[in-house]
C-alpha cells in the first residue's frame, strides 16, 4: 500500500475517533450546563443538546473530509507520514477547540441574559402612585 494511502487511513481513523469522543464528552457534560441555561427545562435541554451534537458531527466530519487532501504533499517515507499526520490532526484538534469555545460562549451569553432578566424584578411590588413634584421657580 502507498504511504499516502496509509497516511489517509490513519488520519481518518484518528480524526473520526477524536470527533466521536469529543462529541460524546461534550454531550454528557454539557447537559447539566444546558439545563441551567434553560432554567431546569430538561426536555428543552435534551433537544438542544442533541441538535448541538448533530451540528458538531456535521461540521467536524465535513471539515475532516475536506482536509483529507488539503495542505499535503506526496508522502514518501515514515517521517512524511508523521509530519502529515501531525499537521492534519493538529488542525482538526484546533478546529474542534474553536468550535467548542464558540458554543460555550454563545450558551453562556444566553444563560447570563436569562439570569439578568430574572434578577431585574423590583424587590417589592409598587405600592401606589406618587404625583410629580411641582416645578420650582427661581
Amino acid at each position: 500500500m502507498d504511504d499516502t494511502v496509509v497516511t489517509y487511513v490513519i488520519y481518518l481513523v484518528l480524526s473520526i475517533g477524536l470527533t466521536v469522543w469529543v462529541a460524546q464528552t461534550l454531550s454528557r457534560s454539557g447537559h447539566v450546563f444546558l439545563a441551567d441555561v434553560f432554567h431546569g427545562n430538561e426536555k428543552l435541554a435534551d433537544a438542544v443538546n442533541h441538535l448541538l451534537v448533530v451540528g458538531f458531527y456535521l461540521v467536524n466530519l465535513g471539515f475532516v473530509a475536506l482536509w483529507l487532501r488539503g495542505g499535503d504533499t506526496d508522502v514518501v517515507d515514515v517521517r512524511g507520514i508523521f509530519t502529515a499526520l501531525s499537521y492534519k490532526v493538529g488542525t482538526v484538534l484546533l478546529v474542534l477547540g474553536v468550535l467548542h469555545l464558540m458554543n460555550v460562549y454563545v450558551l453562556n451569553r444566553i444563560r447570563r441574559r436569562g439570569l439578568m432578566d430574572s434578577e431585574q424584578r423590583p424587590p417589592v411590588p409598587p405600592q401606589g402612585w406618587t404625583p410629580p413634584a411641582a416645578p420650582q421657580r427661581v
